[in-house]
């Protein structure tokens, strides 16, 4: 596409310049065709070695504008349109004085400086500029309607999900308690690794992609949350890292499982919500001298002991319980024992048979 705005370009230019010096050269008129035909000789041959250049810069632009926030554009824009405007406003006296000076050299400078100037303004009075249009609103998937402070709240409660959130199978169930509020974000990045992984060839893995594919569509149709796919590249740096700028960029929460990230994350000053450590938080707490009613699941590694688990797979280890394998019984809590695989309560059973 770009090489074919080139052509243009240079045929366009062909007529122009290549016409007018053709024509003093041999005192005569050439055919349009011809100086067309020259024009794209002549400069695309010149600048065709400059269109990779051109077009690494172009995709270069066009990633970082798809990181800024649109209001940013849009309030940016707008302060440029009065600039210019405004500009334009000045310069045009200007232009009738016959001094060359003045006519010539400050319009540009003064329309180049005042579209700098109102689009600075603009992007860093976007705040100010939004409150001078309450009656902007914001439609969202589910057909609501929010007010411009709702959508600053609604800002701050964006979470951008990773992969690992997506494929651990857990995030839609937390969804549906609503213990997360406000936007779900899946960068396109993320979308496309849960893609890699549903078309694997190991079935375990693929398996796994393909209920991360699933439990998305169904956050998104089935429950009052609004989801979103953030287009943005990032390609440029590493994977870890392409969460913290997304999260800066968007004022969001990460939602992970994974403990690097989340160690990443607390380094920059981002917010983190481990779904691990939601895990861990939520588990029934025992103290020794507690009674509870368990079922003996199987015997332990000692004599006589029994093994059972609680709701969230703690283990508790039964002395004396191996008669009861099956059964459900009351048993004294009587120790706590915090091991790095997680906590083991132990207990005896609070009535022994015989």
């Amino acid at each position: 596409m770009l090489k074919r705005i080139t052509i243009i370009m240079s045929g366009t230019i062909g007529i122009f310049l290549v016409l007018d010096l053709i024509n003093g050269m041999t005192n005569g008129k050439v055919p349009l065709w011809v100086s067309y035909l020259i024009g794209i000789v002549v400069f695309f041959i010149t600048i065709f070695w400059m269109i990779g250049y051109g077009i690494s810069f172009i995709r270069l632009i066009e990633e970082k504008l798809m990181e800024v926030p649109v209001t940013n554009v849009l309030c940016g824009s707008i302060g440029l349109i009065l600039g210019l405007s405004l500009a334009f406003l000045i310069t045009s006296p200007l232009k009738e004085m016959s001094i060359g000076v003045v006519n010539t050299v400050f319009p540009i400078f003064l329309t180049l400086l005042f579209g700098y100037l109102g689009f600075q303004v603009g992007f860093k009075k976007k705040n100010d500029i939004i409150n001078l249009l309450p009656a902007l609103e914001l439609n969202d998937t589910k057909n609501t309607k929010i007010g411009v402070e709702s959508k600053k709240e609604l800002q701050r409660k964006v979470k951008i999900l990773d992969t690992g959130a997506i494929l651990d199978g857990r995030i839609e169930e937390i969804c549906k308690t609503g213990f997360l509020e406000g936007t779900l974000v899946i960068p396109e990045f993320v979308l496309e690794e849960v893609q890699h992984v549903a078309d694997s060839s190991e079935p375990i893995k693929r398996n796994r992609g393909r209920k991360g594919l699933d439990t998305l569509n169904r956050i998104q149709k089935e429950l009052e949350l609004q989801v979103e796919i953030y287009e943005g590249g990032f390609n440029e740096i590493k994977a870890v890292d392409r969460f913290v700028k997304l999260a800066k960029l968007l004022n969001g929460t990460v939602v992970t499982n994974d403990s690097n990230l989340n160690k990443v994350c607390n380094l920059h000053d981002v917010n983190v919500l481990n779904i691990n450590d939601l895990a861990r938080a939520i588990k029934p707490v025992v103290f020794p001298g507690e009674k509870i009613n368990v079922q003996i699941i199987k015997d332990g590694k000692d004599d006589n002991q029994g093994v059972a688990y609680l709701d969230d797979g703690t283990m508790i280890v039964v002395e004396k319980g191996r008669d009861y394998i099956g059964d459900y019984i009351d048993v004294l809590v009587t120790k706590l024992l915090q091991t790095p695989a997680g906590k083991m309560i132990f207990a005896k059973p609070i009535i022994q048979k015989g």
